[in-house]
């Protein structure tokens, strides 16, 4: 299974990460630029297989006309009438 691998690396100085996550990559570019006001790029090196069939399924610009429609990722619309809702499915105790 493919992981998730990104680098931050600092334009304006020597500051250089590595993250095994998007999300602390982020926080890594946020935290380096608002403390030192520096230019910060990140190069995302690979992502975890879901992440990167999700992306596939979605299409490259995320437009309906672009996604893969046989992808059990792709949201198919509103149940059909007469099925259950999901308060219904789910009643609260």
């Amino acid at each position: 299974m493919d992981e998730t691998r990104v680098t931050v690396r600092c334009r304006d100085c020597s500051h250089a990460t590595t993250h095994d996550g998007l999300r602390d990559a982020r926080v890594a570019v946020s935290d380096h630029e608002s403390a030192t006001g520096h230019d910060v790029a990140w190069d995302i090196e690979s992502v975890d297989a879901g992440v990167s069939r999700a992306g596939a399924d979605a299409g490259v610009c995320g437009r309906p006309e672009c996604a893969n429609e046989d992808s059990p990722l792709v949201d198919p619309g509103p149940p059909e009438s007469g099925s259950k809702s999901e308060s219904e499915s789910h009643p609260e105790s």
